[in-house]
């Protein structure tokens, strides 16, 4: 079975985007900031990541950006979907450009992530 590592700083976010996951097939593990997300994946090295774009800064971590850098530092080929809320589009941007692979807006739909993810994963 798939890992996946679900990042948001939202409780209620991390467990809608955990079932949903979970629906598709994926066992799934949470971090709550940036700084947690990086310390996750290295232990765990999951398939893929849901990486919340706005959080707050932790341990040096400002947000969802930063901590996709410091994953790909230690995992280049990590596979990383961004969650983002409409008018961060130049956030998106550059979590793309550090080396994120795709994203997803708020409020996430079963069948947008399931479609998002696919694409990832399969990559």
């Amino acid at each position: 079975m798939a890992l996946a590592l679900v990042v948001d700083d939202a409780k209620i976010m991390r467990a809608n985007v955990k079932k949903m996951l979970e629906q598709l097939g994926y066992e799934t593990i949470e971090a709550e900031n940036g700084a947690e997300a990086i310390s996750m994946y290295e232990k765990y090295n999951p398939d893929f990541v849901t990486m919340d774009i706005t959080m707050p800064e932790v341990e040096g971590i400002k947000n969802g950006i930063e901590a996709v850098e410091e994953i790909i530092k230690i995992d280049y080929q990590a596979k990383i979907i961004m969650v983002t809320s409409h008018g961060e589009q130049d956030k998106v941007i550059k979590a793309i450009k550090a080396g994120a692979m795709n994203y997803i807006l708020k409020p996430i739909r079963f069948e947008k992530l399931e479609e998002v993810v696919m694409k990832v994963v399969v990559i």
